[in-house]
């Protein structure tokens, strides 16, 4: 317990420290300064997350799970890899617990340690030689605490970059948050491009695979570092403070607003479905169907993380411009009639599965891009801070924490049609929870 009680006022001590610094000066925080912090925050989380989604396909299977056949090994290796969504709600419920009875400051850095200790603790278990199930109950159990950590690293920026955006540009605002995740792709694919051509098979899946779960610490500290220079600000403790950005009891959240929660995690599901279909699916699919060379999959797969960033940055442009919902609507059309199209693409040859993978990334960056904020500014600005890490542990765990599973499962077993119903099905629940916000918003309108 003296530990513990010492750990906690090192961390308020810097927490101090970096206050004292921002004392000076009570001007608002300018809304650059904080999308710095949201893009640096979320890279560093996606980059984690690409890394377990890219070995899942590339690692896992072979090191820790021999004995089945590749694809069963693929779809254990994807169970396991839904363990981080289902917790995900669990470990914002937890750390917002952990904030109310210590300090922002606490939460974020016990978060941020708990996310790299999980994943840097994968790169040491050794390989399942002997095909006993402690190994994979250990990378399971590794897989959840991945998960609880990443709904306790929400530090509510992007809700504080939303309430401090103009007026006429909070949809470019809205999107800088979610440039973090084709960064984080273009990261962890281009480092696994580099050790799988560059080491032997037997080096690679001996110890190079390891070397992107070491990194994934260090960018985690240097993120923290990041996101704790705002977090911690005189400026940020008076939104707090004023009731703007409160980490809500979760019972008090759904019974006050529980409906925006759940409008707001179906009105972004085309997204998030899309998601994993675009990037750890693809994978998977040519891997085990041997339709090209895997390096020239991740290769592409790089160029289109480099058009999503475009389409993500366009996307800001289109929701100022347009709205927000009628971009997001939009998106989830195109993302319809891109489903229709897959099964052709994708099981095409080798010209056709690249531009899966290139319109597919465009569409999503130009969806992704507007899904968090346009159904959470519904929130009244007390429910605002806890709504939004919910809606998001929400849609991830609706629309993506089970797609590479239910997707390579049920393509396998049925063809590439089910692909396509899958994506339908998630642009079908968009335009539905759009068009329920905007009957409720006339409504209020009219009261």
């Amino acid at each position: 317990m003296t530990s513990i009680s010492q750990a906690h006022q090192g961390i308020a001590g810097v927490e101090q420290d970096v206050r004292r610094q921002h004392q000076t000066s009570h001007a608002p925080v300018a809304p650059g300064e904080i999308a710095v912090g949201v893009v640096i925050g979320r890279a560093s989380e996606y980059f984690d997350f690409f890394t377990y989604g890219i070995a899942s396909v590339l690692v896992f299977p072979s090191v820790f799970f021999p004995f089945l056949s590749p694809l069963d090994g693929i779809l254990l290796a994807f169970t396991i890899f839904s363990f981080a969504f289902i917790a995900r709600p669990i470990g914002t419920t937890l750390f917002m617990a952990i904030q109310r009875t210590w300090s922002r400051g606490t939460k974020l850095t016990a978060a941020l340690f708990l996310l790299g200790t999980s994943t840097v603790c994968i790169a040491f278990l050794p390989a399942n030689t002997t095909g006993g199930y402690k190994v994979i109950v250990i990378l399971s159990l590794l897989r959840f605490l991945q998960g609880i950590a990443l709904g306790g690293s929400w530090d509510g920026l992007p809700s504080l970059l939303s309430l401090n955006a103009p007026k006429e540009k909070r949809g470019w605002y809205a999107m800088l948050g979610q440039l973090g995740a084709p960064m984080g792709f273009l990261i962890a694919g281009s480092l696994f491009l580099f050790l799988n051509t560059q080491l032997s098979r037997e080096d690679f899946l001996g110890w190079g695979w390891r070397y992107p779960f070491f990194v994934a610490f260090a960018i985690n500290v240097v993120a923290l570092f990041a996101r704790l220079r705002l977090v911690v600000t005189e400026e940020y403790t008076q939104l707090l403070e004023e009731g703007q950005l409160e980490p809500i009891g979760i019972i008090e959240m759904f019974r006050a607003q529980g409906y925006n929660l759940f409008i707001g995690a179906f009105a972004a599901l085309a997204s998030y479905a899309l998601f994993h279909i675009v990037t750890i699916f693809p994978l998977s699919w040519i891997s085990l169907n041997r339709s090209q060379d895997i390096n020239n999959v991740l290769i592409v797969q790089i160029v289109g993380a480099f058009v999503a960033v475009l389409a993500t940055v366009a996307s800001g442009v289109l929701a100022d411009k347009f709205g927000r919902r009628n971009t997001l609507g939009t998106m989830a059309v195109l993302i319809g009639l891109f489903a229709i199209a897959s099964p052709w693409l994708l099981g095409g040859g080798k010209v056709a599965q690249d531009a899966f993978l290139l319109i597919g990334f465009a569409l999503l960056g130009l969806s992704y891009g507007q899904a968090a904020g346009t159904v959470t500014a519904n929130f009244a600005k007390r429910f605002r801070y806890t709504g939004a890490a919910l809606t998001s542990d929400f849609a991830w765990l609706f629309g993506a924490a089970f797609a590479p599973l239910v997707a390579l499962g049920l393509s396998m077993r049925f063809g590439l049609g089910a692909v396509s119903i899958y994506l339908l099905s998630g642009a079908a629940c968009t335009l539905l929870a759009l068009r329920i916000n905007r009957a409720l918003e006339t409504d209020r309108n009219k009261a």
